[in-house]
């Protein structure tokens, strides 16, 4: 009995160092470098623009603005076909369908905490939301529109977008301009903001996490990502080189190279924000990666010089689930848009 009674307390132990095992590699079941969470915060309720609110007239208008197929010269796409709201922002395409069926050579974003970061376009070539909106409408390969007076043209065509400029900048004469268009979008997404159960765990609710999604994060820390990754957005705020410690296998978009045709800057894109990414797939500037996985195992081997096992991998993108917030059902719900006019140009889908 005795021999039997030790041998069930040894087959216990080795059981439990087992587990212990397995924790350790997986990363612990507790934060193991509690002042690693101090280069992460939480996300603020809205992000305002130049420090002050918007009103609601405004974000209403640019809610309108945002789903409004007619500033397209094909009057079909609109900036939720690129950025669809009810599916985290992302359309889930490697680079999105445009005027004319055409297709640029970069990912599109997703939309939902982008007013936060610091820099737009994976270039960084616009410096807040309110001009980034400017690119796609004038871009000939997504809405294609001929000029800003075009999209001008279009508003003032309908007399229910007239009125609600006057409503949203209520101290201007001729309110109804294309840059008041692009500030009304802004104003909108700047409240586009996903808070996650990892908010409330940064909050002090130690339950909003999983023990095994605490041991993803560990590893995150200790493989070195949020040397980019941090930040309320967990990156979004800076320019970094794709393939940092080895160069990357496909250099034939340079990156920021294309607006300051510095030598210096060939290569470096903007770094994502990793808010909502197990939602927002495929990866990287051109949509080519596929999974999470994938673009885990990318990052550490030609940005940290790591190579990390399946298990690291799989603990991280954990982890990473845990960044899914929660959609503003009720702040995205489309808008019922004002009818065209005689006065309203008609489509242009040819030529």
């Amino acid at each position: 009995m005795r021999t039997r009674k030790y041998t069930i307390i040894a087959f216990l132990i080795g059981v439990a160092m087992i587990v212990i095992g397995c924790r350790t590699r997986s990363g612990g079941s507790e934060i193991a470098d509690r002042k690693a969470l101090d280069r992460f915060a939480t996300l603020p309720e809205v992000v305002p623009a130049h420090g002050s609110p918007s009103s609601e007239e405004l974000i209403s208008l640019g809610r309108m603005l945002y789903f409004e197929p007619r500033l397209s010269r094909s009057q079909t796409v609109s900036c939720n076909s690129c950025h669809p709201l009810a599916r985290y922002g992302a359309d889930g395409q490697p680079t999105s369908t445009g005027y004319k069926g055409q297709h640029g050579n970069r990912n599109s974003p997703s939309v939902y905490n982008a007013a936060g970061q610091s820099i737009q376009f994976w270039d960084g070539r616009a410096p807040d939301v309110e001009e980034q909106a400017k690119g796609p409408l004038l871009n000939p390969v997504e809405m294609a529109m001929p000029s800003a007076k075009a999209v001008v043209q279009v508003l003032k065509s309908m007399p229910e977008y007239v009125a609600a400029f006057h409503r949203a900048f209520p101290k201007d004469r001729n309110p109804l301009t294309f840059d008041h268009t692009t500030e009304a979008i802004g104003a909108f997404e700047r409240k586009l903001l996903t808070p996650s159960r990892w908010d409330r765990f940064l909050h002090g609710d130690e339950m909003a996490l999983t023990a095994d999604e605490k041991g993803g994060f560990n590893i995150f820390i200790d493989a070195g990502c949020s040397s980019c990754h941090e930040g309320a957005l967990v990156g979004g705020t800076a320019l970094q080189r794709l393939g940092a410690a080895k160069p990357y296998p496909d250099n034939s978009d340079p990156g920021r190279y294309n607006v300051t045709k510095d030598e210096g800057d060939r290569m470096f894109f903007k770094v994502a924000s990793l808010r909502n990414v197990a939602m927002t797939g495929p990866y990287f500037h051109n949509g080519r990666v596929a999974t999470l996985q994938e673009a885990v195992t990318q990052m550490a081997e030609y940005q940290l010089g790591k190579k990390l096992s399946d298990g690291e991998v799989e603990a991280i993108v954990t982890w990473l689930e845990s960044l899914t917030g929660e959609l503003p059902a009720d702040y995205i719900k489309e808008p019922v848009l004002p009818k065209s006019t005689p006065r309203t140009p008609k489509p242009v889908t040819a030529g």
